[in-house]
């Protein structure tokens, strides 16, 4: 682009952006990364404008599937901006006027001090006379990725993680130009017209795909990753050519993927979903999603879990599932605390009488059937309150089903609606909590079980994807509704913490389907995956800590009475660099089979001060689905962790590269199973570590110092 009449260099230590204006107020973001590296040469119109909204009549400058080069991103001009700091983040807002439509945006930019990662968020007021209908809004886009024009291009690799049920944070990648392919030679016209995208629909934020992706360079190391940061509707990202140079756009919802539109009065604003950049100027993959683990940390709301990490026992997976009593409960209660278990979760089926509880879900109280005599339920939850530890209880809070009470005494405005009708899917209907009768239903529910009954872990789950949406009020469109209600789930669980703000909360959505940043910075803990099988659940286990922090990511450890003792020690191997979910039978396990429990339970708790403040990883890369071999490292300030797993088949050895202990003295403890028969080698010269695991099914947890 021309030399800028006006230059906004802003940003600290590790992060730097400059924003050129013209002297027509034309404002660009020419320049992301760490400070003192040269502006890149770009191609004239290459930096992208701050935002690109597209709006009923107001749409592109060039057609076709991208969000970006939208008309009202082209007339955006320069008004003012500002700096700040807010605690640890530093803060740049910049203020754009459209003369032509009267929108007015607000692009706020945030950093948190010594990280390379930038948070975005955008304000658009109408200060027009007449009504806009909006159509898509970008949160955060920039158009100077990589370097090097079509060379730069030519090394770049995309990233993005396939996310389903049951095989979740699967990450691919793919080179750049395979996506983007090289249109020109001699000849020179435009830009394509299409783009890669990823996107997400309905009430799962990541079924389906993760809300993040990945620009790296195979040469250089350069690497970005990026996140969407919200909480079960729309979102959407792209990444492509434009101008010799990779751009990125992230979005929350947009009309043609999501059925969103929101309509602008004059005088009235909207706000966008947040997303985030973060960048490794030389570490690859691994270096920048260690820099997203030191932003999602500065991100989150406070709480005491974070640095406890106590150990969870939860009755479903491969033990109760879903049909607890108190006969079957006490034994487990007592078989978890002599485990070292610090709370116990009585998972689903607790407020299930006889009909099956799937569509009467809704107000939950206790089934007498479940629970008979004078004291019900809480004959089990004394009991685990007398053996140590602290009560917990599954819930689902945003439906109820057909055939509970509440879906007659609860007015129907308080539940999602298309065309006047209430929305019904898979036996349930969807509370809307915009509505204060459905905030009120669920206030009053988790004030009695946490304020009365003494519970201090709420597992809320999430079963059902009821489309697009809701249009509650006329003309509402339903994306606009699902948005609604996304924000307002937010605010309810900031108020449920700020009551009761010892209260421990994990995010589950049939397991990982809603594993996103908007929820994470509120919950605790996020459940991981719904997966049964120990050999399939590895993958999962490894690459967690790509999508959220390993203090939070919860993951089963769930020993079965069948299993060999390398496969006991295989499942809870997987839970060691994470959150500890003990389950499974424990009363039925044989005596070696207990004592590998045991044991499991003792190493995390000698290493759980180390996680809070640990970076994840990868020393044979990011897991893929059938790899023989999967390996996840913590680097914490004293140590290295590494969980290797070894699935049937392929070689007994395998080599793990750990460059950042190159030419030290290192130690290497085997920390469990303590029957390992495994054997290894270290070379400081090439930061090399070999390891023989002769069995398969095997894992083996390492510590290096």
């Amino acid at each position: 682009m021309p030399d800028a009449q006006q230059t906004i260099r802003w940003g600290h230590e590790a992060l730097e952006l400059e924003i050129g204006i013209d002297d027509d107020g034309t404002v660009r973001l020419v320049r992301l990364g760490a400070p003192g590296e040269a502006t890149v040469e770009q191609r004239p119109g290459a930096p992208l404008p701050l935002v690109e909204v597209t709006a009923a009549g107001h749409g592109r400058t060039w057609s076709g599937n991208r969000f970006i080069d939208t008309a009202i991103g082209e007339r955006l001009r320069h008004r003012s901006h500002r700096t700040g700091r807010d605690g640890v983040w530093h803060t740049l807002t910049v203020e754009l006027y459209d003369p032509v439509s009267g929108l007015a945006a607000e692009v706020t930019y945030r950093s948190p001090d010594g990280v390379p990662a930038l948070r975005g968020e955008v304000v658009l007021r109408n200060e027009g006379d007449g009504t806009l209908s909006l159509e898509s809004v970008t949160t955060l886009a920039a158009g100077c990725l990589t370097s090097g024009g079509a060379e730069g291009l030519g090394t770049s690799d995309l990233l993005w993680a396939e996310n389903d049920w049951l095989a979740e944070c699967r990450w691919q990648r793919r080179p750049l130009r395979l996506t983007s392919p090289a249109l020109f030679g001699r000849i020179r016209s435009h830009d394509g017209r299409g783009t890669f995208e990823r996107a997400g629909q309905g009430a799962w934020s990541s079924c389906g795909s993760l809300p993040m992706g990945g620009l790296t360079d195979r040469l250089t190391g350069r690497t970005w990753v990026w996140q969407i940061e919200h909480n079960g509707g729309g979102w959407r990202w792209e990444c492509g050519e434009r101008e010799d140079a990779a751009y990125v756009a992230l979005s929350g919802p947009g009309d043609s993927h999501h059925n969103w539109r929101q309509a602008l009065a004059p005088g009235e604003s909207f706000r966008t979903v947040p997303a985030a950049l973060a960048l490794s100027t030389d570490g690859g993959p691994d270096g920048a999603f260690a820099v997203l683990t030191r932003y999602r940390r500065a991100l989150r709301r406070p709480h005491p879990d974070h640095q406890r990490l106590p150990v969870i026992f939860n009755d479903y997976m491969n033990c109760l599932m879903g049909d607890p009593t108190t006969a079957k409960l006490l034994p487990l209660v007592d078989a978890a605390a002599e485990a070292g278990a610090e709370y116990f979760v009585i998972d689903a089926g607790w407020y299930d009488d006889a009909d099956g509880w799937w569509d009467s879900v809704g107000a939950w109280e206790p089934a007498a059937s479940r629970f008979p005599g004078p004291r019900g339920i809480h004959e089990v939850l004394d009991r685990v309150r007398d053996r140590g530890m602290i009560p917990g209880l599954w819930l689902e809070p945003e439906v109820v089903g057909v055939r509970s009470p509440l879906a007659e005494s609860l007015p129907e405005e308080a539940f999602f609606r298309r065309a006047g009708v209430r929305l019904v899917e898979h036996g349930r209907h969807h509370l809307d909590l915009r509505h204060p009768a459905a905030r009120g239903h669920l206030d009053r529910v988790v004030d009695r079980l946490v304020g009365e009954w003494g519970v201090g872990y709420l597992k809320l789950d999430h079963n059902i994807n009821p489309g697009s949406g809701t249009s509650a009020d006329p003309g509402e469109a339903p994306g606009a509704g699902l948005l609604g209600h996304n924000r307002a789930h937010l605010d309810w669980l900031d108020g449920i913490l700020d009551r009761h703000p010892h209260l421990v909360l994990e995010n589950c959505a049939s397991g990982g389907m809603r594993m996103d940043h908007a929820l994470l910075s509120r919950v605790q803990l996020q459940s991981t995956s719904d997966q049964e099988n120990l050999l399939e659940y590895a993958p999962v286990a490894a690459a967690a800590p790509t999508a959220v922090t390993p203090e939070q990511g919860a993951v089963w450890a769930y020993p079965r009475p069948e299993d060999s003792l390398d496969e006991v020690a295989f499942t809870m191997a997987s839970a060691l660099l994470g959150r500890i979910h003990l389950s499974g039978r424990l009363t039925e396990l044989s005596p070696e089979a207990r004592a590998l429990v045991h044991e499991a339970v003792a190493v995390y708790k000698e290493i759980r001060a180390d996680l809070p403040e640990a970076l994840p990883l990868w020393p044979l890369g990011l897991p893929a689905w059938d790899d023989t071999w999967l390996a996840l490292a913590l680097h914490a300030p004293g140590a290295t962790y590494i969980t290797v797993w070894r699935r049937p088949g392929g070689d007994q050895d395998v080599t793990l590269s750990l460059q950042h202990l190159r030419a030290g003295e290192v130690r290497v403890d085997v920390l469990h199973p303590s029957t390992h028969r495994a054997t290894t080698t270290w070379d400081p010269a090439t930061a090399e570590l070999s390891l023989h695991l002769p069995d398969a099914p095997s894992a083996v947890l390492l510590r290096l110092t």
